[in-house]
């Protein structure tokens, strides 16, 4: 069952569940859909103003999952398209020849290609290869300052996410989505301290924030960023 609250001018929509259990309980995904549990006899004013008291706090949750969604507009993969990598916009330059390339040369990203269908291909596993050393550069001295805490992560993989930049699993593993290779350094080392902070603290609680905080005391401007860099 799909219901609403107003919060001063937000509206909150919320999937109710009712089930067999002793208190309600909030959960915001990581697509920001907000699932209410409650047991079978609660009330729905008594759910909504549960709602209402935890808004604030949806309203930061929901906010947090919102710098993980990618944005990246449609691409046509034509020469004179503009092409992010590391932060800075690269104009792309395709030409046909057999020997295939990708390369970075001064304001351009340079692709020879066999043929023109080929140029998509060609420029996603330019990135993908990028992401791999880059993102293993950039998580290697955070992992190490993470050490101090007593944990370290089981793995890091790439994974295309539709709507996150990055996760954490129960088992440690974290996972990137290799679009962040677009971004500026900065904001891939706040998706990867974000989910180092998550080996210790699962949610985003006040001792979540405080350590985010500690570990990178201008988060809040690369969150940012990441916000609006694809948009």
């Amino acid at each position: 069952m799909t219901e609403a609250i107003q919060f001063g001018s937000r509206t909150i929509d919320f999937r109710l569940e009712y089930s067999d259990r002793k208190s309600l309980g909030i959960t915001v995904t990581p697509e920001m859909e907000v699932l209410v549990k409650a047991p079978t006899d609660t009330s729905m004013e008594k759910v909504k103003e549960k709602i209402r008291k935890k808004a604030p706090w949806i309203i930061i949750q929901q906010s947090f999952f919102l710098s993980f969604q990618p944005k990246t507009p449609q691409r046509k993969y034509i020469s004179g398209e503009t092409h992010l990598y590391l932060g800075r916009q690269y104009r792309l330059q395709i030409s046909i020849d057999k020997e295939e390339s990708v390369k970075l040369k001064g304001k351009f990203i340079e692709v020879t290609a066999s043929d023109k269908s080929r140029a998509k291909d060609l420029l996603n596993d330019w990135y993908l290869q990028h992401a791999r050393t880059k993102f293993h550069a950039i998580a290697t001295p955070l992992i190490d300052k993470f050490k101090i805490h007593k944990v370290e992560p089981s793995s890091i993989v790439l994974r295309n996410m539709p709507t996150r930049w990055g996760s954490c699993t129960p088992k440690g593993k974290i996972i990137l989505n290799p679009e962040l290779i677009k971004a500026p350094k900065g904001c891939i080392e706040y998706v990867i301290i974000h989910e180092l902070c998550h080996l210790i603290y699962h949610d985003h609680t006040q001792k979540f924030l405080d350590l985010q905080t500690k570990e990178m005391k201008d988060w809040e401007k690369w969150k940012m960023k990441l916000e609006k860099l694809l948009a």
